[in-house]
């Protein structure tokens, strides 16, 4: 079992800058606690994410980290150039010396998609060519592709990535369908929702896995025994239950406000994703997505997780919202003392 952290870098109450900076000794922090890896989001035009563009900002996370690996879950591919994207995928994987994990997606949001002037019904096809077509450049001396929406012609990769061939590339969704084709792709993966919403992707992802017969891991697997196959959760630790709770629930309702304001602005429902988003954490709690409390109903909780949706890699977004910052360096001292190592003994 590794354990990663996400992060949307969500609008908190403080100066910008000085959230960065907070954000990049909360992460030095992980680092040193041997985290496996840092995921941040891509969203635009949304205070859910305040580093829409998130090569910078990883950028200056790898100067101030060793260890720990680095990736955009995800990298939303409709808004790209493929090529301009394999020379940032390639920079940064130099600047952190090979610690790179590179997501992908198409957008949720048809709303932050249209402010980009992309037509949402295209984003599923746009999507899977530009795939194609990051990954053969990021494993080829020179990219040539002919297809609908992106024309190379024998273009020199002089910018290769320092991972050979190229990073480990992950497709979450939480979609069942979507799962079985990623699966059958054998992208690493993660998914999010209700334990059982996670448990019906994860099953979904394996069967779709378990269809390839064992083709040649084309990207790299995450890990040297196989794929990641993670789910994403909030968490939140503190000394006990009750405090646990009270750090929680204002930071839970400002991440929320964050999340559903193009949402609620345009008056619709959301994304698939907003099935299984609901407006107070104790719901929340019930559902599985969050998980508060003492170290002790921490572990034990991600242990029946574990269980039941069958995961390796388990995905922590621990600081979020308003948090405070000692609050959030608290949350992920207590998480790494004492609900890591309990999951030490199981392999990933």
């Amino acid at each position: 079992m590794k354990f990663a952290l996400f992060d949307h870098v969500d609008r908190s109450d403080r100066l910008l800058a000085d959230q960065l900076d907070e954000r990049l000794e909360f992460v030095a922090a992980a680092d040193k606690a041997d985290f496996h890896c840092y995921h941040v989001a891509e969203h635009h035009a949304t205070p859910l994410n305040m580093v829409p563009v998130p090569g910078v900002f990883l950028g200056a996370v790898a100067g101030a980290t060793k260890r720990i690996r680095l990736g955009p879950l995800v990298y939303l591919l409709t808004l790209y150039s493929p090529l301009r994207l394999i020379e940032e995928i390639c920079i940064l994987d130099h600047l952190c010396r090979g610690r790179l994990d590179v997501g992908v997606g198409r957008g949720v949001s048809p709303f932050e998609l249209n402010y980009h002037n992309i037509d949402f019904a295209t984003t599923r096809e746009v999507f899977l060519e530009a795939l194609d077509t990051v990954i053969y450049g990021l494993t080829h001396p020179t990219l040539s592709h002919a297809g609908k929406h992106f024309n190379y012609a024998n273009v020199p990769m002089e910018l290769q990535p320092f991972q050979k061939p190229c990073p480990p590339i992950w497709y979450p969704s939480s979609g069942v369908e979507s799962a079985a084709f990623i699966g059958e792709a054998g992208y690493n993966f993660s998914t999010l929702g209700t334990v059982d919403a996670a448990k019906r992707c994860v099953d979904a992802y394996k069967a779709g896995f378990a269809k390839r017969g064992n083709p040649p891991a084309t990207p790299p697997a995450a890990f040297a025994s196989g794929p990641a196959i993670g789910v994403n959760r909030h968490i939140v630790v503190a000394e006990t239950d009750a405090k646990a709770k009270r750090v929680a629930a204002p930071a839970y309702d400002a991440w929320y406000a964050s999340l559903t304001k193009l949402w609620r602005e345009n008056k619709v429902e959301g994304p698939a994703i907003a099935h299984d988003t609901v407006s107070k954490v104790e719901d929340a709690m019930r559902g599985g997505s969050f998980i508060v409390g003492s170290p002790a109903t921490v572990r034990a909780e991600i242990e029946r997780q574990v269980a039941a949706i069958g995961v390796n890699y388990f995905v922590c977004g621990m600081y979020f919202g308003t948090m405070a910052h000692g609050d959030a360096m608290q949350s992920l001292s207590l998480f790494a003392d004492e609900v890591m190592p309990h999951f030490t003994r199981v392999a990933a």
